[in-house]
């Protein structure tokens, strides 16, 4: 299943003005990844990126039915400061998803590393939106690498 299995990493905060060109880059990303036989997305489920990537999953289901949506969750009750808002968001994708994966049931410092660890471990590429050298994603970006994924960059 990894040689079929596309993760994404990425900042919680997308500048606005970035927002619709980060959007239709990741869906040209997504559809060429699913002509070349990827079928499995595992997305994150943090505010920002991995919310825009599981939308994007989720509407280009529409179009290509076999394709799964995998949400890795860092722990149960991970989403406790959320707005309103994006827990709406956030229950709208839940809902909706394929397989929902938890990798800790209470949250830790560890736990979001975990989680990207996780996500990676079961990939073969990783689409990141990455535009600092530091933080979670650029971790997870670095740790794929070493794990031989192929990464694609998102605005690059």
């Amino acid at each position: 299943m990894r040689e079929k299995t596309c993760c994404f990493t990425g900042h919680r905060i997308i500048p606005s003005e970035m927002q619709p060109s980060v959007q239709i880059e990741l869906e040209k990303i997504v559809r060429g990844l699913i002509r070349e036989g990827i079928c499995y997305f595992g997305v994150g489920g943090a505010i920002g990126f991995d919310m825009m990537a599981a939308e994007v999953i989720l509407q280009l289901k529409n179009f290509y039915p076999h394709i799964r949506l995998i949400l890795v969750i860092p722990c149960l009750q991970h989403t406790r400061n959320w707005s309103i808002k994006n827990l709406k968001e956030y229950e709208q994708i839940l809902k909706r998803a394929d397989k929902v994966v938890y990798t800790s049931k209470t949250y830790s410092k560890g736990c979001m590393q975990l989680r990207n660890r996780h996500l990676v471990n079961h990939s073969c590429v990783c689409v990141a939106f990455c535009m600092r050298l530091n933080g979670g994603s650029a971790y997870t970006v670095d740790y794929a690498k070493k794990q031989g994924l192929k990464v694609i960059y998102v605005n690059r």
